[in-house]
């Protein structure tokens, strides 16, 4: 299948009330491919005009969409479910395409992202409010569930399928209209997923899509604008705490997803192939451009030699190219800026004192790849130990005791999860109580999963997404007071 094939059908306009429309004045922006810098379409670059109405279709639809039975916008989400998983091959080869993460993950990636809509199609109909007796037996007290209204989806380029899914899905379940705004470097897969919500029944303007290269100058009005009564995000902490105060304008609900600084704690008991199998998959996955990617290797000093070892014999062994090639491991990290900053990191770390077992350099040729990298001795000073590394690099440093490992993995400002590798299963329930984040993965290496509530603590954010927890990010609780 040809790149022309792949994008032929992807739309490059504005969805807004349900037309695809171009952007005010008709300015667009090149979407390019990673693995070796080429265009792979021009999109259009929406203007604070087309923000405010994209917010204006929203808010029109919001009545009549917040009246439509919970049954209907479950089976919207059902039928969309059933698309995606038919054109999985599809919407896989187009995030490879326009991010760079290898086939393999791209189709992992469509089927975690397709589960958000399964979850939330029968979650639609679960929404409960309840009656009990005041307890003078004078009145009765009723609560009820309502959406919260015209929401503000801010989306990042690293799953540009799965956190389009995790947020929209929980919204059409609760009967929120939306303004999705997707992050410029991938904007195609969140257009093609538009299209395909509006094939599965979706009403005109309940979704909206704006693409622009002006996040801050289209989004500020939308978050200031008192027709808008929720906002959520995922991405950077800084960016984060700038949304935050500009939602506090309006009292926003306001749900973020914000960066991490996963520490991976490896006791002596560990089952060490099983660490270091859970390792690969913490670190290596999406390239290790992921908020809950292993950033940080805490590993008990007896156990430390081997286990390093194992792991660079494993990362070295992973291939590196473009992603749409069968047998590559390793993508290429999304722009030369994002290389340069993980190589940084590297290189300041060496300075310190750090060796690298494997990888540390930056190969020749185009594309913006980088070899998987395996730092020992790193010490505690080294900024790859408390900065988000968001590349595929493993920075491995030692520990003598549970006390000082708890301290060392909790002396940071994130807390969206951490992970553990023991065996003794006392130590199990003490380290997850007392480690300070909001996901914690005890002998694995995967903690992500529909089901379960998704968000950290402290730096790394606030509210969840996913499980039984992520539809009430979407609603109000009333109360009535009913005198007998």
């Amino acid at each position: 299948m040809t790149v022309e094939t792949v994008i032929e059908n992807v739309p490059t306009q504005l969805l807004v009330g349900g037309a695809w429309v171009d952007a005010a004045g008709g300015a667009s922006f090149e979407v390019r491919n990673p693995a070796d810098d080429s265009v792979l379409a021009r999109v259009a670059d929406a203007t604070p005009e087309d923000g405010e109405r994209a917010l204006a279709a929203a808010a029109q639809a919001q009545r009549e969409w917040r009246a439509t039975e919970p049954r209907v916008r479950g089976e919207i989400l059902r039928t969309a479910f059933e698309l995606l998983t038919e054109r999985a091959d599809d919407f896989a080869r187009l995030m490879t395409l326009e991010m760079g993460k290898t086939l393999a993950e791209a189709k992992g990636e469509v089927t975690y992202g397709a589960e958000f809509f399964r979850w939330f199609s029968e979650e639609a109909v679960r929404v409960h409010g309840r009656y009990s007796q005041a307890p003078t037996g004078s009145t009765r007290l009723i609560t009820m569930k309502a959406p919260v209204g015209p929401t503000l989806m801010i989306t990042p380029w690293n799953f540009p399928l799965a956190m389009g899914t995790r947020k929209i899905g929980p919204a059409v379940a609760a009967g929120c209209t939306m303004v999705v705004k997707p992050a410029s470097e991938t904007p195609l897969t969140m257009l093609a997923l538009a299209a395909l919500l509006e094939e599965a029944g979706l009403p005109p303007g309940v979704l909206n899509v704006v693409t622009t290269t002006d996040s801050g100058g289209v989004c500020e009005p939308i978050i200031r604008d008192p027709r808008l009564r929720k906002l959520t995000f995922t991405g950077s902490t800084a960016v984060g705490k700038v949304l935050v105060g500009q939602a506090s304008e309006q009292l926003l609900r306001v749900s973020m997803e914000l960066g991490g600084n996963a520490p991976f704690l490896v006791f002596a008991d560990a089952d060490l192939d099983a660490a270091v199998d859970g390792a690969m998959l913490a670190k290596m996955r999406n390239i290790g451009e992921a908020c809950t990617s292993a950033n940080r290797f805490l590993v008990h000093e007896s156990v430390a030699a081997e286990f390093s070892s194992r792991l660079a014999e494993r990362m070295g062994a992973l291939e590196v190219g473009d992603g749409t090639r069968d047998g590559v491991d390793v993508g290429p990290l999304i722009t030369a800026k994002a290389r340069d900053g993980v190589h940084e990191l590297v290189a300041e770390a060496v300075s310190v004192g750090a060796r690298a077992l494997v990888g540390g350099t930056v190969p020749d040729g185009p594309g913006h790849f980088y070899p998987p990298t395996v730092l020992v001795d790193v010490p505690p000073s080294a900024r790859v130990l408390r900065e988000e590394i968001f590349g595929p690099v493993a920075p491995v440093a030692t520990f003598r005791d549970e006390e000082e490992a708890l301290a060392r993995a909790n002396d940071t400002e994130y807390g969206l999860v951490a992970y553990v590798f023991t065996r003794d299963h006392a130590r199990v329930l003490r380290v997850s109580e007392a480690l300070e984040f909001g996901m914690v993965g005890i002998n694995t290496g995967i903690v992500s999963n529909p089901a379960a509530p998704f968000g950290g603590v402290k730096h790394s954010g606030f509210g969840r997404e996913g499980g039984f927890e992520g539809i009430e990010e979407y609603l109000e609780t009333k109360y009535v007071g009913s005198a007998l």
